[in-house]
């Protein structure tokens, strides 16, 4: 189907939504897919065009005006990433057609994916037609602004709205502006101006939960201020926030990264002893740790006992343990593992399997790195088509290989 006739499914779907509403909702499931379907479809769909299709079959009959958030905005990512600006506004601009845009958290999902897609002009202005949408405004909708001005990296922007919008349309922040407003500082550099927001909001009485603590201690970390940090995990104890699994990966990502391989697993231990469950990026944490040590047994040990912890590799699992097999030239074994990649479908980034392909050429397992190409490319999004075809040709490894020597999908 093409992506003309998908937005204009997209678009009808919209349209005629107050018409679904008075009928029932029979001869539009036969077409349609629950909301949590389409969501586990699009998280491992790549193809923009595929992602749209899924997208147009959820059905418009689901009520609630953020039923469809998680799958709306995965469908925005995909396109986002191969640069499909006109389509993310066709579809988004749709969707203002339909009854529910009088309702704030309805256009509000709008305004987020359009910080998701870096299109902060198209958030504003959204948010600029409420009045004329007939559509209230509160703390609801001035979040999902703040939220994608953050997503579009206009982080200078933030503290100049905070001030400005409030006053003009007469109501007051809540801990989620804040919250925003605080993130925008960490994410420009300047973790002070974060903790001078989060000193005021405690004068105002404005609670201050663990998310804005995380925030805070992952940019000092990022800026080298151990001291501080260490403070500021200390002052969130006094004050009786709970520390929560968020917290602690922020604790192990800076030791990790020190190489405190003791630390870490001591970290982890803790949480366990706390009654949190490690996940996944908390091993990851230790595995990277473990693998800058050139500890790669104890590395692969964790990475054998994910499952047994209630846990499941991701890519960035992958990554870390094939990165550093190329780097110990262990390239079969590396090769092994993206294997398992692609059958969780979690495959790692371009950069760390092209020095994958280089070094199973390298080695002479020329048909090793023929059958990962050829996988490569059916797996990548269409943007990294021309990436892997130039290492190919690098590399001279151009030819399919045979039938049945591909990765199964």
């Amino acid at each position: 189907m093409s992506t003309s006739l998908l937005l204009r499914q997209v678009r009808h779907l919209s349209t005629a939504a107050a018409a679904a509403a008075t009928t029932t909702s029979s001869s539009s499931s036969s077409s349609a897919i629950s909301i949590s379907k389409a969501k586990a479809k699009l998280r491992s769909e790549l193809d923009p065009d595929k992602a749209l299709e899924i997208y147009s079959s959820v059905s418009n009959h689901y009520t609630s005006p953020v039923s469809s958030r998680y799958a709306q905005d995965l469908t925005v990512k995909r396109l986002a990433k191969s640069r499909r600006f006109a389509d993310i506004e066709t579809l988004l601009e749709s969707h203002k057609n339909d009854p529910k845009i009088t309702q704030e958290p309805y256009i509000s999902t709008l305004i987020r994916s359009y910080g998701l897609a870096g299109m902060f002009d198209h958030a504003l202005k959204t948010y600029n037609q409420m009045d004329d949408l007939g559509t209230p405004r509160s703390a609801i909708s001035f979040n999902a602004l703040l939220s994608a001005c953050n997503q579009s990296k206009l982080f200078n922007q933030v503290p100049k709205l905070f001030k400005e919008i409030p006053q003009k349309y007469g109501f007051l922040p809540d801990r989620v502006s804040y919250g925003v407003l605080v993130k925008s500082y960490c994410e420009s550099g300047s973790p002070e101006l974060a903790i001078e927001t989060m000193n005021e909001m405690e004068d105002k009485g404005i609670e201050i939960t663990t998310v804005t603590f995380t925030t805070i201690l992952d940019a000092l970390y990022k800026k080298g201020n151990r001291d501080e940090a260490e403070r500021i995990w200390n002052e969130m104890l006094k004050k009786g926030c709970l520390p929560d699994v968020a917290v602690y990966n922020v604790r192990l990502m800076h030791h990790s990264q020190g190489g405190e391989a003791e630390n870490v697993k001591g970290l982890i231990e803790e949480m366990s002893n706390l009654g949190l469950k490690p996940d996944t990026i908390s091993y990851n944490y230790l595995m990277t740790c473990y693998c800058k040590c050139g500890m790669m047994d104890e590395a692969k040990k964790v990475y054998q006992g994910l499952e047994e912890n209630g846990c499941y590799p991701n890519a960035a699992t992958f990554r870390t343990l094939i990165y550093h097999m190329c780097r110990s030239e262990d390239f079969e074994e590396g090769y092994e593992m993206f294997k398992k990649s692609v059958k969780v479908h979690k495959i790692p980034d371009f950069n760390t399997l092209k020095h994958l392909v280089h070094g199973l050429v390298k080695k002479s397992k020329i048909d090793e790195a023929k059958r990962m190409c050829w996988t490569a490319k059916k797996k990548f999004p269409a943007n990294f088509l021309n990436a892997w075809r130039k290492l190919e040709e690098q590399l001279d490894l151009a030819a399919i290989p045979s039938s049945g020597t591909g990765e199964k999908r």
